[in-house]
């Protein structure tokens, strides 16, 4: 029997064993997924936990219950990946063989690589993430409580999960205060790494008067060195103080520890791979998926999807000794909050910035893109059920894995001044 190992249960992991298990016959191969704990969390819902629009209950589902039969679980924490000897190890002094692994372990906020980030003082008492279960939580109470001051979201570097959802953060905190009768009592500023407040250069041109709209100051190019518990202060390596009432802020992500320790990865512990095949570089039976690699891509969970639909394909062609066929391009489709019942949705790649049109049907849409719209927010919120119920079992979604240029206002300006000039 030929053995696939697969770290990590979340959202990677659990599509890809769903997406494989169709494709490699039962009879000669083992699949295996390892992961530390049993529940598995809807991370978009993390990002609307603080403001009420769902509890706990509604976003965490039992891990197991994802994964299709013949899979066998092994719940455990990883010590580390032998790759020269192909076992893995774990820390309840296990060893675990495979002849292929798949690395998808995900990405994880750590505010102690920020002096002060995490002191005691300030930690989900003024300063709170959004992007762990604890950090929702902690938040949601601190923003019941919070009357007025200066609300501070922050983006220490990058690259994080879910690019956008600071920003959206910070249109839904907007939402909120306005609805609770105090927006004018509470100053809110978004302090980045970048030139603009989008992740996208295109977007921040477009898209930026959004700010402006609702009265939030922009903070660009501030690289955090430290925050100081005693003042509550944050403090720039140019040395610009921004100083905060509430600090709600996406520490450095960094990949699994275990990937440190099996000297899998680069400085943040994310493993080199091919962007196109999700190959490592260094190991040619051991692939990376989600948000564990080093592809220059969004760590969202729509690259994920749009990523593991080519990555079955090849790894089918990959084990029988064949060429994989299946490039992916690195097609990213997000919705972004806006506040007031309202959503942007984007759509780009690796080579290709996001564009006007419409969404999923060229012309017709009925989601546009790069526009605000009630539509996009219905998608947003739509997206969960679609989440546990067909993308999670990897079921069939009527969207292209790989971006396409169809119904993009661009695209269609561009034939239309051919046709022109060819008439």
């Amino acid at each position: 029997m030929k053995k696939l190992l697969v770290l990590g249960g979340g959202t990677a992991g659990t599509i890809v064993v769903n997406k494989l298990i169709k494709k490699l016959p039962k009879d000669t191969w083992e699949i295996t997924v390892v992961d530390q704990d049993s529940k598995h969390i809807y991370q978009p819902g993390l990002l609307f936990l603080p403001f009420g629009t769902y509890e706990p209950e509604q976003i965490i589902k039992k891990r197991q219950a994802y994964f299709p039969k013949g899979i066998s679980y092994i719940q455990a924490e990883i010590e580390k990946v032998d790759p020269q000897l192909n076992k893995v190890y774990l820390k309840d002094s296990r060893e675990v063989d495979y002849d292929y692994l798949v690395i998808a372990s995900g990405t994880t906020p750590r505010p102690d690589q920020t002096p002060g980030m995490n002191d005691p003082k300030l930690w989900y008492k003024s300063v709170f993430d959004f992007f762990t279960l604890e950090g929702s939580i902690a938040l949601r109470d601190a923003l019941k409580n919070f009357n007025g001051g200066r609300l501070v979201v922050h983006i220490t570097e990058m690259p994080i999960k879910c690019p956008v959802a600071p920003l959206e953060f910070t249109f839904l905190a907007d939402a909120y205060f306005e609805k609770r009768g105090i927006r004018d009592k509470v100053e809110i500023v978004y302090v980045t790494p970048l030139e603009g407040a989008f992740t996208k250069p295109v977007c921040s041109k477009a898209l930026g008067f959004m700010l402006d709209e609702r009265k939030i100051t922009l903070e660009p190019d501030f690289v955090i060195e430290h925050i100081d518990a005693e003042t509550k202060t944050m403090v720039s390596m140019d040395e610009r103080e921004i100083p905060f009432d509430l600090l709600v802020t996406i520490p450095v992500n960094m990949g699994a520890d275990f990937i440190a320790r099996s000297g899998l990865g680069d400085e943040l512990n994310y493993v080199p791979v091919s962007k196109r095949t999700f190959l490592s570089d260094k190991f040619a039976n051991i692939f990376v998926l989600g948000d564990a690699s080093n592809i220059p891509a969004s760590k969202a969970g729509s690259v994920a999807h749009f990523a593991i639909d080519l990555f079955s394909e090849n790894f089918a062609e990959y084990v029988e000794g064949r060429p994989m066929t299946h490039e992916f391009d690195g097609h990213a489709n997000c919705f972004i909050e806006s506040g007031h019942r309202k959503g942007l949705l984007i759509d780009f790649n690796y080579d290709v910035e996001p564009l006007t049109g419409r969404f999923p049907i060229p012309v017709i849409g009925p989601m546009p893109l790069l526009k605000e719209s009630y539509l996009n927010h219905i998608g947003k919120l739509a997206f969960r059920w679609i989440y546990w119920n067909i993308l999670l079992k990897g079921r069939y979604l009527p969207i292209p894995s790989l971006m396409s240029m169809a119904g993009k206002d661009q695209v269609i300006k561009m034939k239309k001044e051919r046709e022109n000039a060819h008439n």
